[in-house]
């Protein structure tokens, strides 16, 4: 009888327990929450990165501690998190690679969709087209009639085979139907002397890359990739306003957690985010590298990496792209 009363009070003390507790979210965080930079430092992610951890944190009334852990184009920093304790503390920030790795490397050591859940996009870049000023095009237009009237004539650099701006060069193709040879460099920052000399015609390139290359004229910009007109260059058109239908690439940055975490700690951590990204000081300092402020729900931003990995993958698979 008396170990019957014992169990009875004690289910009953757990369940007023978890009857009386408002959510996991309640308490959370009540220790430093750790942002992985799956990069070494100096690129967008790092200084994207730093930013939102800092405003992040502000929002949350905790630490975010900003770790860089590279390796594998990005594999090594997002395994670590995909193999996390799914409490909260430890979440990545990655780019456009998250959704191309997995379409391109023979053996991934996570599952995107199966281990991830994506918290928030936290950017959106788009990548501008830029052209040898040699080749004597000045217009977007311009170049795909100058592809058109000379076959193989062009080559295009990107930072790499299976990278954003190879990929871009690869849709620029399927979409105008241009023949053009893919030159890959090690970063398209190492293509641009090559393209100064007139080796390679064009390449689709980071803002933040390329700016100070058209600031100088060294480098013609003809057109960004986004949806709307970047602020950086207001004065050239989308690609879409140039005539390329179904035409856009995004730089994005986007916040993941292990799969698995509290819906209630999930909320917590998309509202601290989407909180941090109204702050004005932060779209200036993103704007300096050519990144806009964009949050979504954890749901629109799971919908929104799913339409990116769609996307590259028929990218990918119509180009017959192979990883040497």
């Amino acid at each position: 009888m008396l170990s019957r009363l014992k169990i009875l009070t004690f289910v009953a003390a757990i369940s007023a327990v978890f009857v009386s507790a408002p959510g996991f979210a309640a308490g959370f965080p009540t220790k430093p929450v750790r942002l992985i930079l799956p990069y070494n430092p100096g690129g967008i992610i790092d200084y994207i990165g730093r930013i939102v951890a800092k405003h992040m944190g502000d929002a949350l009334g905790e630490t975010v501690v900003a770790e860089n852990r590279p390796g594998a184009g990005g594999i090594v920093g997002t395994d670590y998190v995909a193999r996390s304790v799914p409490d909260g503390y430890t979440l990545v920030l990655m780019d456009p690679a998250i959704v191309i790795n997995p379409i391109l490397q023979e053996h991934m050591p996570y599952d995107l969709f199966k281990q991830l859940d994506v918290i928030s996009v936290v950017s959106s870049s788009p990548e501008v087209c830029i052209v040898a000023p040699q080749l004597g095009v000045k217009t977007f237009q311009e170049l795909i009639a100058y592809g058109k009237a000379n076959p193989g004539k062009l080559n295009f650099a990107s930072a790499g085979v299976g990278t954003t701006p190879h990929l871009a060069g690869e849709l620029f193709k399927e979409r105008t139907g241009i023949d053009a040879t893919h030159v890959p460099y090690k970063g398209i920052g190492a293509s641009f002397t090559d393209m100064m000399s007139n080796k390679v015609q064009f390449a689709f390139s980071s803002i933040a890359g390329a700016l100070p290359f058209t600031s100088s004229g060294k480098l013609l910009a003809l057109a960004t990739t986004g949806e709307k007109r970047s602020p950086v260059y207001p004065d050239k058109p989308t690609v879409q306003e140039a005539g390329v239908k179904d035409f856009t690439v995004d730089l994005w940055l986007t916040v993941f957690a292990a799969k698995g975490i509290p819906a209630d700690v999930r909320a917590k951590l998309n509202e601290a985010i989407n909180k941090a990204l109204k702050d004005p000081e932060l779209a200036k300092a993103f704007a300096k590298v050519g990144a806009e402020p964009h949050g979504t729900t954890p749901e629109g931003g799971a919908a929104f990496v799913k339409a990116e990995f769609d996307k590259w993958k028929h990218v990918i698979d119509t180009a017959h792209i192979k990883l040497n």
